[in-house]
């Protein structure tokens, strides 16, 4: 699954989604964040009584640590992957199933915001090989989640390794998740947010290493 020439994977510049409109965004993915922001904010908590803050991590996922949390928010990431990426929003919940069996496979190793955006975009993009019978090769997802390469490639082989290649899910396993994302809206009203503004805006080539930005590629 690592990038490779396969002519289902498309080859194209970082779009520029201007006229983006984020009423037409899929109401999942502010689940899905969501999700992932209580998940997060209370594994923060919990990692950080130990020493340095980092005793409760544990030591199956720190391939995807960065050294600082990023300076997008998880809501704004994913919406960016979604944009930029095209792949089919049934490959977020795929991707949260992957996140998911990592937690109950290895309980001792938190998803905090530390690895969080690392693990989303390195499972929505192993989910969108999956499914998408059309899908962008791994350089593509690197620029978009604003990791290198050779890092995503790693970080690709890592996920696959610790779900032991286990990514098929079956249709009653994605519509087990599609309810507990439905349920988790209706109990916590979730709903559709306006565009807010960020440090990090969604024409900025980012990174998810550090805090740096620079100039997005220009189209060709």
């Amino acid at each position: 699954m690592l990038t490779g020439g396969e002519p289902q994977h498309l080859q194209a510049p970082l779009p520029e989604p201007i006229h983006h409109d984020p009423s037409t965004t899929p109401r999942v993915l502010s689940i899905l964040s969501h999700v992932l922001e209580k998940l997060v904010a209370r594994n923060d908590q919990l990692s950080s009584g130990g020493e340095g803050g980092s005793a409760g991590w544990g030591k199956n996922l720190s391939a995807f640590h960065g050294v600082r949390p990023p300076a997008i928010s998880l809501e704004k990431y994913v919406e960016r992957i979604y944009k930029y990426t095209k792949c089919s929003p049934s490959c977020f919940v795929v991707g949260f199933v992957y996140i998911d069996r990592l937690v109950h496979k290895y309980p001792d190793s938190l998803v905090v915001s530390l690895n969080v955006h690392r693990l989303l975009v390195t499972s929505v993009m192993v989910a969108s090989k999956i499914l998408d019978d059309v899908h962008y090769n791994n350089a593509f997802y690197a620029r978009v989640g604003g990791v290198s390469n050779v890092e995503l490639n790693r970080l690709e082989l890592e996920l696959l390794f610790l779900l032991d290649f286990g990514v098929s899910v079956s249709s009653r396993v994605f519509e087990s998740y599609c309810q507990h994302l439905e349920k988790e809206m209706l109990c916590n009203g979730v709903v559709e947010r306006p565009a807010i503004t960020h440090t990090v805006d969604d024409v900025t080539e980012i990174s998810v290493e550090d805090t740096q930005t620079s100039s997005p590629p220009q189209l060709v």
